[in-house]
C-alpha cells in the first residue's frame, strides 16, 4: 500500500511556490506492545471512566479541565477548544534562513521526506535544494496542520529535501541547568591523547543496520517459544553479569592505557586474519599439486 502523505501543499520562496508532498521519514520499529489480559477468562481488560465516590460516568458528562491549582480547574467545552485551533494552510512560507549547524540537536523532533508533487514542480524543487546546499543554509517556517502550528526546517538530503519538525524554545530545557556545576578545567593532556587514539582506531562509517535492540529481539524469541509451547509459562534465563555497585576507585590512566592496548591488538589481529586468509588462498593450488 502506498504511503499516505502527511501534508500536501506548497513551499513558498519569496514569489516562487513549489507544489510538494510530505511523507514520514521514520516508522515504528520492531517494538513489542502488550495488552493486559484477565487470566481466568483470557479476555483483554478495559478501563472505565470513573469518578471517586460516584463510580462510572457517561462520556457526554466529561469536560476537559486545565488545573490552575490543586483541585481548581478551568473547564472547557470541546467546541471551545476546536474554535481556537489554527486553520490548516496549504502553504509553507520559508521566512528565515540560518546556518546549517546553527540549530542545536535538542530542537530536532521528527524528520519527513519532501518530494515534488508533479513533474512541473521538479525544476523549482531542484533550484531550492541546490541553493540551500550551495549557501549551506537551512530554511525555517511554520507549518499549519491538524489544528496547530509546527516550527519546521527544510534542508537538502541527497537528491531531495528533508523537512524536520522542530521543538519550540519552551519545550527545550537549557543545558546549563544540568551542566552548570561541571568543572571547566581542561582534561589531562596524556589522558586526552589516549582517549583520542582509542576514538580514532574505532572510527568507522555509520551503518545503522549493524545495531539492533536486543531486548526486542529477546521478546520476539520468547513469544515464539510461547507459541510453540501452546500457552505454557516460560521463564527465560538471564545470563547477564550482575550490576556492579559503585564505590570502587578506578585508575583512569590505567584503564585508558589498557583500552588503547586492547584496541591496538584487535586491529592487528584483524589485519593478520585478512592477510593470512589472502595468503592461504594463494597457496591452496600448490598444496593440491603436491598431494596429487
Amino acid at each position: 500500500m502506498a504511503a499516505r502523505a502527511f501534508w500536501q501543499g506548497q513551499i513558498k520562496l519569496a514569489l516562487v511556490s513549489i507544489p510538494v508532498e510530505v511523507y514520514p521519514a521514520t516508522k515504528s520499529g520492531a517494538a513489542v506492545s502488550f495488552r493486559q489480559i484477565h487470566e481466568p477468562t483470557g479476555k483483554p481488560i478495559h478501563y472505565e471512566k470513573v469518578v471517586s465516590g460516584v463510580g462510572p460516568v457517561d462520556r457526554d458528562e466529561i469536560l476537559k479541565g486545565f488545573e490552575l491549582s490543586k483541585g481548581n480547574y478551568v473547564l472547557l467545552e470541546q467546541e471551545e477548544i476546536e474554535a481556537v485551533k489554527i486553520e490548516s494552510r496549504k502553504t509553507l512560507d520559508l521566512v528565515q534562513f540560518v546556518e546549517a549547524d546553527a540549530i542545536d540537536v535538542l530542537y530536532y523532533e521528527k524528520p519527513y521526506f519532501v518530494v515534488p508533487a508533479d513533474d512541473l514542480a521538479e525544476e523549482a524543487y531542484a533550484v531550492l535544494r541546490d541553493a540551500l546546499r550551495k549557501a549551506k543554509k537551512v530554511g525555517l517556517g511554520q507549518l499549519s496542520v491538524r489544528g496547530r502550528e509546527q516550527l519546521v526546517s527544510i534542508k537538502p538530503c541527497g537528491r531531495g529535501l528533508v523537512m524536520e519538525v522542530l521543538r519550540y524554545a519552551d519545550e527545550v530545557t537549557k543545558a546549563q541547568t544540568y551542566f552548570r556545576g561541571l568543572p571547566a578545567d581542561t582534561a589531562d593532556e596524556d589522558m586526552l591523547d589516549l582517549a583520542t587514539s582509542i576514538i580514532d582506531k574505532r572510527t568507522a562509517p555509520f551503518k545503522p543496520e549493524e545495531f539492533r535492540d536486543r531486548y526486542v529481539d529477546a521478546l520476539h524469541r520468547l513469544i515464539e517459544k510461547k507459541k510453540k509451547a501452546k500457552g505454557k509459562r516460560i521463564i527465560e534465563e538471564v545470563d547477564d553479569e550482575p550490576a556492579r555497585k559503585g564505590g570502587n576507585v578506578i585508575d583512569l590512566m590505567a584503564a585508558l592505557k589498557k583500552s588503547a592496548g586492547e584496541t591496538a591488538r584487535t586491529t592487528a589481529t584483524k589485519k593478520r586474519s585478512k592477510s593470512g586468509s589472502a595468503t592461504g588462498n594463494r597457496r591452496a593450488p600448490a598444496a593440491k599439486r603436491k598431494s596429487a
